[in-house]
């Protein structure tokens, strides 16, 4: 998967750009502030569906501006692909190849991106949350469905956390509509487990090899999903059948907290190190390995489901990486279409990398 183009108008502090990018390394070269992340956002957005740094579409507008506008274009192993994105008064518009879309599912899944940004480091010593948003976003590149269980997920677990706040309370609620809620709300919660789950066992071999490479066969990295159900419900009929179990038996705790106490949101992606979980020993440099790790092997894993490998956007942290870590990451990208934002430059690029002159939103090769 290649980008050729990506161009965006009033977004963030960029008034107007388009930016060709090589099949190879790619560096968006400048200082802080100038909007090297901002491209590497936009350039996310297509990938994920919304931005990474915020929620708000309203925040991605420049400012004074009534919107913003996105496009991307980029070959497939289908041949030539487009994409588009605007969020205009309030207004959302989304196109595909030039057609308009409505749903955001309905983007996802075309183009794929890795990103890796220093805030990525709290995949290790984060909480559960982390680790798990970051299974979300992987798995909905490879299956864009999963988009939607997740949005089904979420409804449920509201409207069950809105009737056990009314319990709590001493509100009268019925209890079969509770009931109806804890059913589909175990219905929803075993497909993204078993999504999960298969995620991490496809995960599981690329991320321990990059860590032994990484670390010259001295580290060896296992993953883990961890659950309140365990690992012996193998099926997803096995798994919705037990979290309904634990729906009803337990609903007298869970309205005296007035939330729900089990289930996918609170699982989480254990990863160890030679049998010790890195999230409590573990030293930075171990972090940054691991970190990388896991985002390689993302992109093996949407290698292995898709037949092509994804762009790899990597902001502003090569350059705050050791020369061993620098050289691994641009060994193992070899061959693939790479991002690179810098504010001093990066040391081993190949000899024909795309150095992108970035300053006050404006883009010159």
């Amino acid at each position: 998967m290649i980008i050729r183009r990506f161009a965006a108008e009033n977004f963030r502090n960029i008034k107007k750009c388009d930016i060709e990018l090589s099949d190879g390394v790619n560096v968006l070269l400048g200082d802080n502030a100038q909007g090297k992340t901002n491209a590497v956002e936009g350039i996310y957005l297509f990938a994920r569906g919304r931005s990474f740094r915020t929620s708000s579409d309203g925040d991605l507008i420049k400012f004074g501006e009534p919107g913003f506008r996105l496009s991307l274009e980029y070959l497939d192993k289908t041949g030539k692909q487009s994409l588009e994105y605007a969020y205009i008064d309030g207004k959302r518009l989304r196109k595909k190849n030039g057609y308009k879309v409505t749903r955001v599912s309905e983007m996802i899944g075309g183009f794929r991106a890795v990103i890796f940004y220093p805030d990525n480091l709290g995949l290790i010593k984060g909480g559960p949350e982390e680790r798990r948003a970051f299974l979300d976003v992987a798995i909905a590149q490879c299956h864009p469905e999963y988009l939607g269980y997740y949005n089904y997920w979420r409804r449920a677990q509201t409207e069950r956390n809105c009737l056990l706040k009314f319990i709590q309370s001493g509100m009268p609620v019925d209890r079969r509509e509770l009931d109806s809620w804890s059913a589909s709300l175990a219905e929803y919660s075993s497909f993204i487990q078993m999504y999960r789950r298969e995620y991490v066992e496809r995960l599981s071999a690329p991320a321990a090899d990059f860590m032994a490479d990484i670390s010259s066969g001295h580290e060896n990295m296992t993953l883990t999903y961890s659950s309140d159900i365990g690992e012996e419900f193998d099926t997803r009929e096995a798994v919705r059948d037990e979290y309904y179990r634990i729906f009803r038996s337990d609903t007298e705790h869970e309205a005296a907290a007035g939330t729900t106490l089990y289930g996918i949101g609170r699982d989480d992606l254990v990863v160890s190190v030679d049998g010790v979980r890195m999230r409590s020993f573990s030293s930075q440099g171990q972090q940054r390995s691991a970190v990388l790790s896991l985002k390689l092997a993302e992109g093996e894993v949407c290698r292995m489901t898709s037949g092509e490998y994804p762009v790899f956007l990597f902001d502003d942290v090569l350059s705050e990486l050791d020369s061993a870590r620098r050289d691994f990451v641009m060994r193992r990208t070899a061959g693939k279409q790479v991002i690179i934002t810098s504010c001093s430059g990066v040391e081993g690029l190949p000899a024909d990398a795309r150095v992108i002159r970035t300053r006050g939103g404006e883009f010159t090769a």
